[in-house]
């Protein structure tokens, strides 16, 4: 009796020393839920149905340089039911600065072509699952995303999807088809939060080489507090 207490006990000590028993890996969330969640959610959205403008504010970077070498400010408004416009009303510095601005606004207006959305949907997108993360209040699920077409407005990488709610938080990746002649390839990053009620993109950052001018940076942000967009009733 005693040898086989001893035996117990020795196999108890090689156990401890070895580590913590390897726990059971967590299943993978179900990767059709999330996407019709997160399409269910887009539907939802009031910005897919309220007329709202915003001011936004434009500043350009060359290479490494901390200073921007171009400021713009531009009034967009987004309306459902017509084709959206905007307005320069304020640029300083590098005029080609104003000149990828107005493009990529000119590029934001244009309606979505018969049949063709620009919202991240099967419509648009193949998915797949990557990874979990925990880095802010809530989990939020990291897919994959392949745009089942070659065009501009569509992106070709990860989106961070909000495991609690199913809003999109993050979008980065780089256009299926580069949205300009002059641009070679371009790195885009558009984040979102909740104004007003809507769930809209707050920021953008671009990292893009140009050709014959090299690479710039080009960050975008709303202009003032989040509640000071301004939302015009729909027609």
């Amino acid at each position: 009796m005693k040898e086989i207490k001893l035996t117990v006990l020795l196999m108890l000590v090689v156990a401890q020393s070895q580590g913590r028993p390897v726990e059971a890996k967590a299943a993978t969330p179900d990767l059709d839920v999330i996407v019709q969640n997160m399409e269910r959610v887009q539907q939802q959205n009031p910005a897919r149905s309220r007329a709202y403008e915003v001011t936004r504010e434009y500043k350009e970077f060359r290479a490494d340089n901390k200073q921007p070498t171009a400021k713009i400010v531009a009034q967009i408004s987004y309306n459902p039911h017509d084709k959206n416009t905007f307005k320069i009303v304020q640029a300083s510095g590098n005029a080609w600065g104003e000149k990828i601005v107005r493009n990529l606004l000119e590029q934001e207006a244009e309606p979505a072509k018969a049949g063709h959305g620009k919202e991240i949907s099967r419509a648009n997108y193949d998915f797949a699952f990557l990874r979990q993360e925990n880095f802010g209040l809530h989990p939020e699920y990291v897919l994959h995303i392949v745009p089942k077409r070659r065009e501009k407005n569509l992106l070709w990488g990860e989106i961070w999807v909000d495991a609690m709610t199913f809003r999109i938080r993050r979008i980065e990746g780089v256009p299926a088809k580069s949205p300009s002649i002059w641009i070679k390839d371009a790195y885009i990053t558009l984040r979102f939060a909740e104004v007003n009620q809507m769930w809209i993109p707050v920021s953008l950052d671009s990292i893009a080489t140009v050709r014959l001018l090299g690479r710039y940076t080009l960050a975008a942000h709303y202009v003032g507090p989040p509640d000071t967009v301004s939302i015009t009733p729909t027609r």
